[in-house]
């Protein structure tokens, strides 16, 4: 067993307990500690890469119980990437938060830190009710997170997201419940081992649950018709939190890549790609509603909320066809989008603090302090955002683009992800155009002072879009290698039905 799998989770458990018990203490203090352990997951995380790297499977079993009766943490390049994905973004939005944006909330940086944890929990469990419980701890974190400087413009759509989520929940439970009735185990290789000698009424319990399952996926993924919750949400949190929540539709999307492959994929009987048919036009049609809404966004963070959704069919469309080329350009679009979702919120609220009353309303406005700087980070996330060489976005989506075999789901795929690019470059353009440089008479009245911590986080977050191209031979050669493990279900079932001795195995 390798105990550093453990790092990832119980460092920021650690940091947030002790964030919790100094709630009074001065916020020096509490803001350098909080630094300090995020420093400490991204430290994790690449050590945990590193170790992936190998192409070898690492376990952690808790208590040293065995699979399946136990929780077991496993390692593989999909999990370490994920990892390293969420520590990087999680590190940029905590430096900004430092910045003023943690003030007002004693608790800030516990729930940052738990939020955190939740994330690492589900990228690294190899058991399914362990996953209920990841999605558990960091949706509780977010729920007071989404909440943080309080008002009724954050209360009435954080209780939407609160109660749908709840809805989510109670679905799971009732899924895995109908699963482990009839299975008798929920560690997920031992699923993939029992679920296709399932036969006569068992099977339509477990198709039903497997069902459930990709609903509440879907609604932690947002796509349609799930979505709609998605935007007033996270326009209205504050900046660091909205750019955290870059990587929440992600975990959705891990679980379903994660799970379906591996549970349902092609060895799974009768129940073989269970739900696919369904995922590809929903993707399709989940991106297309991102772009509309992109089109009508009134403000800055509206515009940049539905970017996630359209970086949410975008994922999933490639995905859903199971090819791994597919899957790898998935993957490389996944990182660049996250990182550039999270910057621009972050360079959003920036431009706000720079606009006195028209705050990030698309709207004319007099001329704004500190415009060329934020300008060219608006530049570079939009660029990024919808596509355009020469950053890594544009780079992404040519991946997925050339992952499709000629046929009819190329020819969906290319019209929708290439009209919907251009219609969303439409988008930025507006927005940018009327925010930057249609100005009318007047002067901004004491406009919030740009910091450097606030402004470096924001920068480095969005130059991550030109340095994923500088990388972008070693990026995609670990992202085909993890395409290429993910579709070996074999070896993953194998390493997890072993007896654990020694350290690695």
């Amino acid at each position: 067993m390798n105990p550093w799998l453990t790092a990832p989770i119980l460092i920021p458990l650690l940091g947030g307990i002790l964030q919790a018990l100094m709630g009074y203490a001065p916020i020096t203090l509490r803001r350098t500690l909080a630094l300090a352990t995020t420093v400490l997951i991204l430290i994790s995380a690449i050590v945990l890469l590193v170790l992936a790297d190998d192409g070898s499977y690492r376990l952690y079993a808790f208590g040293n119980w065995q699979p399946p009766f136990g929780i077991v943490l496993v390692l593989d390049r999909l999990a370490a990437l994920m990892l390293i994905m969420t520590a990087v973004l999680g590190l940029f939005c905590h430096l900004y938060a430092i910045g003023g944006a943690d003030e007002g909330n004693r608790q800030f940086h516990a729930l940052f830190l738990f939020q955190l944890m939740g994330l690492n929990i589900a990228f690294l469990t190899g058991d399914l009710f362990n996953l209920f419980v990841a999605f558990e701890v960091l949706l509780i974190a977010s729920y007071g997170l989404l909440m943080h400087g309080g008002g009724t413009l954050r209360t009435v759509p954080g209780l939407h997201y609160v109660v749908l989520n709840l809805i989510g929940s109670a679905i799971f439970l009732i899924s895995v419940g109908m699963i482990y009735s009839v299975t008798g185990t929920l560690n997920m290789a031992d699923l993939a081992v029992k679920v296709p000698n399932v036969t006569g009424e068992s099977l339509n319990i477990v198709k039903a649950g497997g069902m459930m399952l990709l609903v509440v996926f879907g609604l932690k993924a947002a796509i349609l018709p799930l979505c709609f919750w998605l935007p007033r949400a996270y326009s209205k949190a504050t900046a660091p939190v909205a750019a955290l929540f870059a990587v929440m539709t992600k975990v959705g999307i891990y679980a379903i890549l994660r799970i379906y492959p591996l549970v349902f994929g092609d060895e799974a009987g009768e129940l073989a790609n269970l739900g696919m048919d369904w995922l590809f036009p929903i993707a399709l049609a989940t991106l297309a509603m991102g772009v509309i809404g992109a089109l009508g966004s009134g403000s800055l963070k509206t515009l940049v909320a539905w970017q996630v959704i359209i970086s949410v069919g975008t994922l999933l469309a490639p995905i859903s066809l199971g090819s791994e080329a597919g899957l790898s350009a998935a993957l490389f679009y996944m990182l660049s989008t996250t990182w550039t979702v999270g910057g621009l919120f972050l360079v959003s609220e920036l431009v706000a603090s720079q606009r006195g009353s028209a705050n990030d309303r698309i709207i004319t406005a007099p001329k704004m302090h500190n415009r060329t700087f934020l300008s060219v980070l608006f530049l570079i996330g939009a660029v990024a955002a919808a596509g355009l060489p020469p950053l890594s976005g544009f780079f992404g989506k040519v991946l997925i683009l050339q992952s499709v075999e000629p046929g009819f789901e190329m020819a969906w795929l290319w019209s929708v992800l290439l009209v919907g690019s251009f219609l969303t470059i439409i988008a930025y353009s507006r927005a940018g155009s009327i925010v930057f440089w249609r100005t009318v008479d007047g002067h901004v009245q004491k406009p919030e002072p740009l910091n450097g911590r606030i402004s470096s986080a924001a920068g480095a977050l969005t130059a991550l879009a030109i340095i994923m191209v500088i990388l972008a031979g070693p990026i995609t050669r670990y992202t085909d290698a993890t395409a290429e493990q993910l579709h070996n279900s074999d070896a993953y079932i194998d390493i997890l039905q072993m007896p654990m001795v020694g350290e690695d195995n």
